[in-house]
């Protein structure tokens, strides 16, 4: 590894790693307003729970599947009509941030869903019987009692989508992914994709200590 050539491309590095988290930040936020809502949805619509409804149960699900199906790249490249006319652009992080968003909302959203079957449904049944009404359940008793396994949730999908973003670069989505094919692999610079590989695994590595921490420290069990 030669530190000259990590210290000349160290503005390109930071570039890409800022426009990195703005994908996934963007990404992020998106899964956490939509995909939120709707895995708390797939689970209270459930059979046997106070809002079971067969029909939005099984529509929700459907496309939640039908998105989560579709390899990332595949559905980068299908979306590019949509970004094209949501951000007037293809190329970049901000249009990237249009497919991961996509993405990271069903995932999410199963997330939350498997979360929230974790709470004792005894607990639920005796909210009902005291005629708790069904939002007052799911701000009062689903959303605390599952808050850490939806902080843990919201860690796995961050992580993915840092890996979604790396393969977004490959395709003109900027971030480190971008950095990595361009400097890397196109001109055969070992220091390059070596050093990215790290930033990368650190980034990582902090995201998942981040997301254990928060997690352990809502956790009133």
């Amino acid at each position: 590894m030669h530190l000259a050539s990590i210290f000349d491309i160290l503005p390109e590095l930071n570039q890409a790693f800022l426009e990195t988290m703005l994908m996934v930040g963007l990404g992020l936020l998106v899964a956490l307003i939509i995909g939120l809502p709707i895995g708390i949805l797939l689970y209270v619509t459930d059979q046997g729970l106070f809002l079971e409804n067969r029909l939005i149960k099984s529509t929700l699900g459907i496309v939640v599947n039908l998105i989560r199906s579709i390899p990332f790249i595949i559905l980068l490249v299908f979306l590019l009509p949509f970004t094209k006319w949501l951000v007037d652009t293809t190329t970049g992080p901000l249009a990237a941030s249009v497919s991961l968003s996509v993405a990271a909302i069903p995932f999410y959203a199963r997330i939350v869903e498997s979360a929230a079957r974790e709470i004792d449904r005894g607990v639920i049944e005796a909210a009902i019987a005291t005629g708790a009404s069904p939002w007052l359940i799911i701000k009062d008793i689903v959303y605390p009692e599952a808050k850490p396994g939806f902080i843990s949730g919201l860690t796995i999908t961050a992580i993915s989508l840092v890996g979604y973003s790396a393969m977004a670069g490959t395709v003109g989505g900027g971030g480190i992914g971008d950095l990595a094919i361009r400097y890397g692999y196109y001109r055969y610079d070992d220091t390059v994709m070596f050093t990215t590989v790290i930033v990368l695994i650190v980034l990582v590595q902090f995201i998942q200590y981040l997301g254990d921490f928060i997690a352990k420290s809502v956790n009133k069990r």
